[in-house]
């Protein structure tokens, strides 16, 4: 696997451009990965054709998107998120399930699409993996809103991760049932390992190789995301659910631990500086703009499926309106049907499998590009506004780096 120097200087340059790129817009900031992923279209054979993704790109790239799901993972505190968040979060998923798979097999019934039930589950997803940097950013995630945020985020991932795992990607139910069922059980072993066995050395050598060349503590969280993505993929499940287990893992194994608020830092710089970017600039190179542009029916098919991300995972947000300042609610709506990474997994199976047609899977593809591009900067900037009028009071973040308010029960 020959890497082709020249594509990687190039993507390296597009990830320094994207963070100053999208600075630029100082009334209503766009989000880095935005930035990185119309950059992927421009340099890509869609459009200048100076860069096309090779193995080793591609290989980058799944470790980026590991990389994503893994600090989205690390980032959810379970305590934080339980009670009012996550049973708001958990009926408005199970809503827009509902109300995405009943779309689906109306669009099935006018022709438009192949396989409602992967369709109503592309539409019931959120991408949680893009919303963590954005709300980072922006310092809202220890916020109130920021909670409701990460909980919405949180079951929009894990219930599609599921639904995916057990009855999409294979024939064969009982068994993936089964098999998700063992890989559940391996991830809760190495999370109670983690706690109770803790041995004197490890724990002094961590102490000690923090600001050394051995740098053990983070050698142990990347040993633990290639496990646990090594287990998913080995027992039928997607790379995405080992990351996203790994992460849980790591901070539920060092939640309370303030001691490695460094640690946090190297994995952001090898995440979000190093792996992270390969994702989305990939994403943008392998975008078939021309086959989109081609095909009218697909071009018809991507704002209408935009449209649906919105009512599918933006209605059921209304059950939140008790839990968030009225100004917030439009932009909790924007957020919770911002989606992409789950979308181009579910797809991608679908078209494998025979069951979606490639062009429903480019226009879904596509509007679930357009809705990270659109959703989070329109949801930041109505943010800005409603603060602005008064409507919200800004929320200062802890010292303490905990929540900043926790919504009502």
């Amino acid at each position: 696997m020959q890497p082709d120097l020249s594509t990687l200087v190039i993507i390296a340059g597009v990830a320094v451009l994207a963070p100053i790129i999208a600075d630029i817009p100082r009334r209503a900031r766009i989000a880095t990965v935005v930035v990185e992923i119309l950059l992927g279209i421009v340099i890509g054979p869609e459009v200048l054709d100076i860069a096309e993704p090779d193995e080793f790109v591609d290989f980058l790239s799944n470790l980026g998107l590991a990389a994503l799901f893994f600090l989205a993972g690390r980032e959810i505190d379970l305590r934080r998120i339980a009670g009012a968040p996550a049973r708001l979060a958990g009926t408005g998923w199970l809503i827009g399930l509902a109300l995405g798979v009943a779309i689906g097999f109306a669009l099935d019934a006018a022709g438009v699409v192949s396989d409602p039930e992967f369709v109503g589950i592309a539409l019931a997803t959120t991408a949680l993996g893009v919303l963590v940097p954005i709300l980072r950013d922006a310092d809202l995630q220890a916020t109130a809103f920021g909670t409701v945020v990460l909980a919405v985020g949180t079951i929009g991932e894990v219930g599609p991760i599921i639904l995916l795992s057990v009855f999409l990607a294979t024939d064969n139910d009982v068994l993936s049932a089964i098999l998700l069922i063992a890989f559940s059980a391996i991830a809760l072993a190495i999370a109670v390992g983690a706690v109770w066995f803790r041995p004197q050395r490890i724990t002094r050598l961590v102490e000690d190789t923090m600001h050394a060349s051995g740098q053990l503590a983070v050698r142990i969280c990347m040993l633990l995301l290639l496990v646990l993505v090594w287990a998913a993929v080995e027992l039928g499940q997607d790379l995405i659910l080992g990351a996203f287990a790994a992460g849980l893992v790591l901070g539920y194994a060092t939640r309370d631990n303030r001691e490695l608020d460094e640690l946090w830092s190297k994995l952001d710089a090898i995440g979000y500086g190093l792996l992270i970017p390969f994702f989305f600039i990939r994403s943008g190179m392998t975008f078939d703009l021309d086959g989109l542009l081609e095909s009218p029916a697909s071009l018809a098919e991507l704002p209408l499926f935009l449209a649906l991300f919105l009512v599918v995972r933006g209605l059921p947000t209304l059950l939140a309106r008790r839990e968030v300042p009225p100004g917030t609610l439009a932009p909790l709506a924007l957020m919770a049907a911002s989606a992409l990474p789950l979308v181009v997994a579910i797809t991608g199976v679908g078209v494998e499998t025979g069951r979606l047609d490639s062009d429903t899977a480019a226009s879904m593809v596509g509007a679930a590009m357009f809705s990270v591009l659109i959703y989070p900067a329109l949801a930041l900037f109505l943010l800005k506004r409603a603060e602005e009028e008064g409507e919200i009071a800004p929320e200062p973040v802890p010292a303490d780096g905990g929540p900043g308010g926790t919504p009502p029960a």
